[in-house]
């Protein structure tokens, strides 16, 4: 088990950065120019208190009721007395580890970004042999996960950090069981545009990443401040240098209930097994600049056409008129991309089937 004194001090350099507030616009309708300084300073920014009550009572009953629904193991699809999700469409993804493991370290996994194994622990005598720990395709299985994707404000933090004529990147949902949570080894999200002559720090895109339930520091996720401006870093050499799993200069996201962080893809991250009382519930969705995706190899077989990018982006007009409609006095974001196709993206029995249904197979990785 990591030391308490590790702990300890993360939390103080992670008070320490000054990169924590509300979400703040100034008169001219700009990111609050401190908050872009902080963010490009550390490669993240925590928007505190950003969802509302109503909201956030919204998110965490659709997702007890996904979770009650979703699969209990990767063998077994029998669900909590009620019709199994993912039968009916081919898009979300179940994943399970075993308790207090690491499922990704040193695997292929991602484009095997996941380079150093993390440290596993044993998991209690009465523990299960699995535990579900990330989601794909959520915006599917929770209308509230759609609705939080079109927020108008963090789309206009998007708009701030890369202009308007952005796209999607895809979405997940993280989960920190208490006392079984798995961990997630060190990487860069990114791993398409290291040698790419037009490099920058912000090429592989940003995340934003909204908590349930909060996070303390044995269940955050775990960051290097600064590490986004660094290019691509050899994480193996780096954990086998230090001689564990613990790096030095890293800080825990801490966060409370409906906190927003918005994370820079190319921060080197990553989070210790859950050996906290507390669970983490993280909801990640990201974008990029079109120009980082366009005509672009990706995770996936062939190129980032236009038309799969169009298709794909149909989701945020979706998720745009499906949050108006559940927050009607609230001013809607207008994404310039799908501008003048409001009509064709409305939110409908026909659009859930005929754009929202398998979207994540048209994500946008990179």
């Amino acid at each position: 088990m990591l030391s308490s004194t590790y702990f300890i001090n993360g939390e103080l350099r992670a008070h320490a950065l000054g990169n924590r507030g509300p979400l703040r616009f100034g008169a001219d309708g700009a990111l609050a120019q401190d908050i872009v300084e902080a963010y490009d300073a550390a490669g993240f920014y925590i928007f505190t208190e950003l969802i509302a009550a109503p909201e956030l009572v919204d998110l965490v009953s659709d997702y007890q009721d996904m979770h009650a629904r979703a699969p209990t193991s990767k063998t077994v699809a029998a669900a909590r007395g009620k019709a199994v999700l993912g039968r009916e469409t081919d898009g979300p993804g179940f994943h399970f580890a075993k308790p207090l493991s690491d499922p990704l370290g040193g695997t292929d996994a991602f484009n095997g970004r996941h380079a150093a194994r993390m440290v596993e622990l044993e998991p209690p005598a009465n523990a299960p042999e699995e535990v579900l720990y990330f989601i794909s395709g959520g915006l599917q299985l929770m209308d509230s996960f759609l609705r939080l994707s079109g927020h108008p404000k963090l789309l206009a933090v998007v708009e701030a950090v890369y202009g308007p004529d952005f796209a999607p990147f895809s979405d997940a949902i993280w989960i920190k069981e208490p006392d079984l949570g798995s961990s997630v080894a060190w990487h860069q999200d990114g791993t398409t545009h290291w040698d790419n002559p037009d490099w920058d720090r912000d090429i592989h895109g940003l995340n934003f990443m909204t908590q349930l339930h909060g996070s303390n520091s044995v269940n955050a996720l775990w960051v290097v401040p600064g590490s986004h401006k660094a290019g691509k870093i050899d994480i193996k050499a780096l954990v086998d240098g230090i001689g564990s799993d613990r790096l030095p200069d890293a800080v825990p996201m801490l966060s409370q209930p409906g906190d927003v962080a918005v994370c820079n893809r190319q921060l080197l991250h990553g989070s210790f097994p859950n050996t906290s009382s507390k669970k983490r519930v993280s909801l990640v969705f990201g974008a990029h600049r079109r120009s980082s995706v366009l005509d672009i190899k990706g995770w996936t077989h062939g190129l980032y056409d236009g038309a799969r990018i169009h298709q794909r982006s149909r989701v945020i007009a979706l998720a745009i008129d499906a949050r108006r409609r559940r927050f009607p006095d609230e001013t809607p974001y207008v994404y310039q991309p799908l501008a003048g196709q409001e009509d064709d993206n409305q939110w409908s029995p026909d659009t859930r089937e005929s754009v929202l249904r398998n979207y994540n197979l048209n994500d946008l990785r990179i």
